[in-house]
């Protein structure tokens, strides 16, 4: 018997929308290795997550400066810059959040994601203006994975955690929802992601299948 899912949760960035920081650092570096060592030692993820955890976009950019005084330029690009690293919507999974929706399927997205930069995102996708709610991590001061971020959507919603799914492209914050009652998908593909849903009894009408 398939598992009762009555709201699915998705991430955004690398499941619905397509952020990449090489995008903008392949045209300020001249070789992949100048621009590969950067972004692991400089601009690095673990560095971006505080400000996705709330951090102020100039603290944290003010931080690396002091740090790598000889990096300014390229540090100041990371968020000057960073419409430069979207390079649009992932539109086959665009086309399951629509079907999902037109099937009654009730969504909301949890994403680990600044406060300052999620504006321009709203601007740029309508299909953020899809789901039923968003919680976004930089106005919680809390993010993926830590189980407290996905209870705050569960508790927000009045939604029942073992009768969610969340879809995410990182194991780590899958592991997290996992942790937090939730059921979850490893997003790999939007072909994997069609599969898996199967899966389940969703809410509405079955995909509109």
């Amino acid at each position: 018997m398939k598992t009762r899912i009555a709201a699915v949760v998705f991430d955004l960035g690398g499941v619905l929308i397509d952020w990449n920081p090489e995008y903008l650092y392949r045209k300020i570096f001249t070789t992949e290795e100048q621009m590969r060592d950067f972004l692991s030692s400089v601009c690095t993820l673990e560095w971006n997550e505080q400000q996705d955890e709330g951090r102020p976009i100039k603290e944290g950019t003010d931080l690396l400066i002091r740090h790598f005084p000889h990096y300014e330029h390229q540090i100041r690009a990371y968020y000057d810059r960073w419409e430069e690293m979207l390079g649009g919507p992932i539109k086959e999974t665009v086309a399951i959040l629509r079907r999902l929706k037109d099937s009654g399927v009730p969504l909301y997205a949890l994403t680990n994601w600044s406060a300052e930069t999620y504006p321009i995102a709203l601007e740029r996708y309508d299909f953020l203006g899809w789901f039923d709610g968003v919680v976004v991590s930089g106005r919680e001061r809390d993010r993926k994975p830590y189980p407290s971020f996905y209870r705050t959507l569960i508790k927000r919603y009045g939604l029942s955690a073992t009768e969610t799914l969340f879809i995410d492209d990182n194991a780590r914050n899958v592991a997290g929802a996992i942790e937090a009652g939730l059921h979850a998908i490893h997003f790999r593909s939007p072909e994997q992601l069609d599969e898996a849903l199967g899966d389940y009894a969703l809410a509405g009408s079955a995909l509109g299948r």
